[in-house]
């Protein structure tokens, strides 16, 4: 009997064979594409997911957005087309079976590009969640294991990469799931203007939040941009904000020989008590305690830390 050839399997031993760390992410030659690799189960881990597809092809994550679990595995791939606050543990694997996943960011520009050159589509302007999961097609398989055989003809990269990143943004744009991606492209929907207020967080997560100025900057009014934020987030901007300001907050700690005290009043404290009990509410444990935790159990946890990456796909 002949033996069964799994689908993933070329996309697996070149993940493998080009990410051989047991746990962390690796950049690529190719602009824009990351590899993921971890040879046991996690704890869940808080981290900002980027706008980017992320292809599972070995092992399964679940990944929480406020109240919404995505339990994916191979063949699932996730879209995020805003910056979230997630929280991800890898469930399924081990050093004969890692998880593997490669994630590539998306470009806006590119998916803009597209779509000009596409013929219209009616464009909904519904409530749109930032995260969805979808499963790999046959195109689209095809498609991002070319991309990571050019890991083996780094010559080849700079001009079929960004063909088949074209290849890639054009398949989902004309899926199902390509109405968020066509939202953000076109930069006239609610989901663009929720963005905006979550770049306009992003930059100024240690000042007091002010609804009012959130919803003038994205162009809305303040109960328009509360109900949108947190159909695309799934949470307030006040709680995005938070979890903003523990996460920036835990990669200072990572990354300085600075007091919890110190660090609290930089992201936006007042209140070592209350930045204390916060950091310990998201994270399960006191300041001192969790960094010392991190150290012990991954110790690249700091050049992670450094590139935004520390659990992120």
């Amino acid at each position: 009997m002949a033996t069964e050839i799994r689908p993933f399997a070329e996309a697996s031993q070149l993940i493998k064979r080009f990410c051989q760390s047991g746990e962390g992410c690796d950049t690529t030659p190719i602009p824009g594409v990351m590899l993921y690799r971890s040879d046991a189960p996690t704890a869940a881990m808080p981290a900002i997911f980027e706008p980017m597809l992320c292809f599972i092809v070995q092992g399964r994550k679940r990944t929480m957005l406020g109240d919404r679990c995505f339990e994916h595995g191979a063949g699932d791939y996730l879209i995020a087309s805003v910056d979230l606050t997630i929280s991800g543990e890898v469930i399924e694997a081990s050093p004969e079976a890692p998880y593997l996943a490669c994630a590539l960011r998306l470009d806006t520009t590119i998916l803009a590009e597209l779509l000009l050159a596409m013929p219209e589509q009616p464009v909904s302007n519904r409530p749109c969640s930032g995260m969805s999961m979808c499963q790999l097609s046959p195109e689209l398989l095809d498609a991002l294991t070319r991309l990571l055989r050019l890991l083996e003809r780094p010559q080849d990269t700079a001009i079929l990469g960004p063909l088949i990143e074209r290849e890639i943004l054009y398949l989902l744009l004309r899926s199902e799931q390509g109405e968020a991606l066509r939202q953000i492209a076109l930069g006239e929907s609610h989901l663009t203007q929720v963005s905006k207020a979550i770049t306009w967080i992003r930059g100024h997560y240690a000042d007091p939040l002010r609804i009012e100025t959130v919803a003038k900057v994205a162009n809305m009014s303040p109960s328009s941009l509360h109900r949108h934020f947190k159909s695309v987030t799934a949470m307030s901007p006040l709680q995005y904000q938070k979890q903003i300001r523990l996460q920036e907050a835990r990669r200072l700690l990572l990354n300085q020989q600075a007091d919890a005290a110190s660090v609290g009043f930089t992201v936006g404290y007042q209140s070592p008590s209350q930045f204390s009990r916060e950091y310990s509410r998201m994270f399960g444990a006191p300041p001192r305690k969790d960094i010392a935790s991190i150290r012990r159990s991954v110790p690249s946890a700091v050049g992670m830390a450094n590139t935004g990456s520390l659990g992120v796909a």
